[in-house]
């Protein structure tokens, strides 16, 4: 009986102390197993927030930048290639048969308008020269005998026929000096040049000075010295001028895109330098190129420093279609987290996330619709690294 009594006793006990160290049991297994709980978690703005020094943010080469309006432009690049104008070409052209005395300019020489660029040695010349100084001798001795016979004839000293057959002569004279001028004047030769003539040495007679139709550059050579021109079978031209500060740029566009093409449209390219040129659309050919389906496109550009030369090839970007937006980003300072566009925001502390609604978009631009406000601060480049960072944060510590 006593030890019914005590084992029932001991049972109690035992149960008394199981009972008072349940509690702390479960409690510490509801520790163990329930969800942890961010840092942060009901304030979102400190969950998203990239802490960095302005000291770490230069150490990652991050680069920010203040967002604005600007213009979200849809472009085509197509290849192209340089030439000169046509419309800024000069053909040299021996204008009279002979021999190549001179040549002054080399390939690549800059000319001025008018300049003299070679001379030739020529026969027929010569002999134009000639028929007009002896035209003019002629012309001024038969208007002396004019002036006196008229003098006479007015004072009734001869008679009238003698003066009717000087003014005749005289005529005559004048007559064959005007079309030995105008002979002159079609061998090239200014009102300069035969106002010269008088005074010229005989050696001079067979030299005709070839003159620059306009300023550039010598972009080719055709001749030799010694070489006869301008006669039958032989050479017509000397040199070719260009006036390389506006060249032009004829570009291959694919057929699927030149009905999007209109005149004044503009163009950029770059050259091998780097160097970029804008320019405007001159000529879109309706014509479509059997071989390669590509419409031929031209394109007029300033070249002040000759640097867009004729014949290289180049890369030509053609804005389409340009539509202002009120927020323009850079495309490279948005991220995609948990499926939706995000940018970091430049804060005291570093960088904050910021959800945004984009808009249209370029090749290097996007258009942000609402998220952003002007004049604020994002980062621009390496922003994949403070996509990173935020996903480190983000990982609970165990």
């Amino acid at each position: 009986m006593i030890r019914k009594r005590f084992a029932l006793i001991l049972v109690i006990v035992a149960s008394l102390a199981v009972g008072a160290t349940l509690p702390a049991v479960f409690e510490s297994m509801r520790g163990r197993f329930a969800p942890t709980e961010k840092e942060g978690d009901g304030a979102p703005a400190s969950d998203a927030l990239v802490k960095l020094t302005q000291e770490q943010i230069d150490a990652e080469k991050i680069e920010t930048a203040t967002v604005g309006p600007g213009v979200i432009a849809r472009r085509i690049t197509a290849p192209a290639a340089v030439k000169p104008d046509p419309d800024r070409i000069g053909r040299v052209a021996a204008k009279v048969a002979g021999v190549v005395a001179e040549l002054r300019k080399r390939l690549g020489d800059k000319v001025a308008r008018d300049e003299v660029v070679a001379v030739i040695d020529s026969r027929e010349v010569a002999d134009a020269k000639s028929e007009y100084l002896a035209a003019m001798v002629n012309y001024d001795l038969q208007s002396a005998l004019f002036q006196r016979e008229k003098g006479l004839f007015e004072k009734k000293i001869t008679a009238e026929q003698l003066f009717l057959k000087a003014k005749t002569t005289f005529a005559e004279a004048k007559l064959k000096l005007d079309l030995a001028r105008q002979k002159l004047a079609a061998l090239d030769m200014s009102e300069e040049e035969i106002a010269a003539l008088p005074s010229q040495p005989i050696a001079a007679l067979r030299r005709k000075e070839i003159h620059s139709p306009l300023a550039g550059r010598v972009i080719e050579r055709l001749v030799s010295v010694g070489q006869p021109v301008g006669g039958e079978g032989q050479a017509k031209e000397l040199y070719v001028i260009s006036d390389l500060s506006v060249v032009e740029l004829e570009i291959a566009v694919p057929a699927a895109d030149l009905g999007l093409l209109r005149d004044g449209q503009a163009v950029k390219v770059q050259n091998a330098e780097g160097q970029v040129f804008e320019g405007k659309i001159s000529y879109v050919n309706a014509m479509i190129t059997r071989e390669t389906r590509s419409g031929n496109v031209l394109a007029t550009f300033a070249n002040p420093d000759f640097t867009l030369r004729p014949g290289s090839l180049v890369e030509a970007e053609i804005s389409l279609k340009e539509t202002p937006a009120r927020i323009r980003i850079p495309r490279a300072a948005t991220m995609i987290i948990e499926g939706k566009p995000v940018v970091f925001v430049r804060t005291p502390d570093g960088f904050v996330k910021r959800e945004v609604t984009l808009g249209g978009v370029d090749d290097a631009f996007v258009e942000v619709v609402s998220g952003l406000s002007p004049g604020e601060t994002i980062a621009v480049s390496n922003v994949f690294l403070l996509k990173a960072e935020l996903g480190r944060l983000s990982i609970p510590a165990e």
